[in-house]
């Protein structure tokens, strides 16, 4: 075993400032000194708002002279109505930074607010398009200080947020390269009480942050050592933590992997994510569940551009089957021992969804980093493949 070390507490500047390792949730009053902030908006989501982390988090703020105000009515899968509340909370309090604490569902609206604070235009003219995000004010945007509480999004090191239009039906990326939080704390303490579908679901979520942003086209070496990494530490630790929760080395590696691999995919994602995000929309499915679905259908239509790049990454990973066709079966065999379903039929996706999602995955940022070019005809096949579980 290569993972030992002395310590699972580092503080770390890549890709932004961290505070990594057991108990460092003390540490967010004097990171909110060092940031600058004085009146923070706490982020988080309903599931959590009734749990000690956070009162513990108030309290903790409150005790070192930081009041802070607490804001939760925020959907699952995000939508812009609650960026605006967020929105109206953080001005009429006149607070001068963000806290999220929580996963996707906290962080995403969580940095739209505090990116949105200081802009005048309304928050789809800054979608992740072509220059889009110059139209911003950078003086604009407040500081934030992320919490992640799940090892999958790894949305504490990205520079964008994910939110539903409501209009459309459609997740939008908006972007900005000073949304990056500016101190995050990644304490795995935080996360031994998830239970195992979420640790599987959003597990599954990191490795296809990481595999993803591996097999992109595009040029990034920096992304892709982390990637490669990123997806060994998935292979050797989300078994563990999915069944043994309370394993905190398990968790501590489970949450580096998914801040890797949110590092990484500034090299790109694919279609697994292009097919993900219009499912979250149109049948509310949990995006990391959704990508762990259409993982293997994605890796298999994808052959022809991937079969060298996950050789290499079959080697590495020390797979018995170093071939394609072996890193597939592992894939497999992943989801079944931490409990994710075969089908996207099983997860409440039937085929009605086919003729509209396969048109938005078109759309979808993401599909512009997948390996192989895409076409709705394409998209079409590979949802009827993914909802009746036929792997071509």
């Amino acid at each position: 075993m290569i993972d030992t070390y002395p310590s699972l507490a580092g503080n770390w500047n890549f890709p932004t400032k961290m505070r990594f390792g057991p108990g460092r949730i003390k540490e967010l009053a004097e990171a909110c000194a060092t940031a600058g902030i004085n009146r923070p908006l706490l982020v988080t989501d309903p599931g959590l708002k009734p749990l000690p982390m956070i009162a513990d988090a108030l309290a903790l703020l409150e005790g070192n002279g930081i009041p802070p105000a607490l804001f939760t009515d925020v959907h699952p899968n995000p939508v812009g109505a609650d960026v605006e509340k967020g929105l109206k909370v953080f001005r009429n309090g006149k607070h001068d930074g963000v806290i999220l604490i929580g996963g996707g569902s906290a962080m995403d609206p969580g940095k739209a607010i505090a990116f949105m604070s200081g802009q005048t235009r309304p928050i789809w003219d800054y979608e992740d398009r072509e220059d889009w995000w110059t139209r911003a004010d950078p003086k604009g945007i407040a500081p934030v200080i992320a919490v992640p509480t799940t090892a999958g999004t790894g949305s504490e090191v990205g520079r964008a947020a994910v939110i539903t239009d409501e209009s459309d039906h459609t997740k939008k990326i908006i972007f900005h390269p000073k949304m990056m939080p500016v101190d995050v704390i990644c304490d795995p303490e935080l996360t031994t009480g998830l239970p195992p579908h979420i640790t599987a679901a959003t597990g599954m979520d990191a490795l296809s942050h990481n595999l993803e942003a591996w097999c992109s086209p595009f040029w990034h070496p920096l992304a892709q050592g982390v990637a490669l990494e990123g997806m060994r530490l998935c292979k050797e630790w989300l078994p563990e933590a999915t069944k043994r929760g309370s394993n905190i080395e398990a968790r501590a590696f489970m949450m580096a992997a998914s801040s890797m691999g949110a590092t990484a995919f500034q090299k790109g994602l694919g279609s697994m994510h292009a097919m993900s995000h219009p499912c979250s929309s149109l049948r509310g499915t949990h995006h990391g569940l959704t990508n762990a679905v259409v993982m293997p259908y994605v890796l298999v239509h994808n052959k022809a551009a991937i079969d060298e790049k996950l050789t290499a990454a079959a080697r590495y990973l020390g797979l018995k089957d170093q071939s394609f066709g072996g890193f597939v079966d592992w894939v497999l065999a992943l989801r079944e021992e931490v409990g994710i379903p075969n089908t996207l039929k099983e997860i409440g996706v039937d085929g009605d969804i086919i003729p509209e999602a396969a048109a938005m995955a078109l759309e979808d940022p993401s599909n512009g980093g997948n390996p192989v070019p895409m076409t709705v005809a394409a998209y079409e096949a590979l949802y009827a493949n993914a909802i009746e579980g036929r792997l071509a």
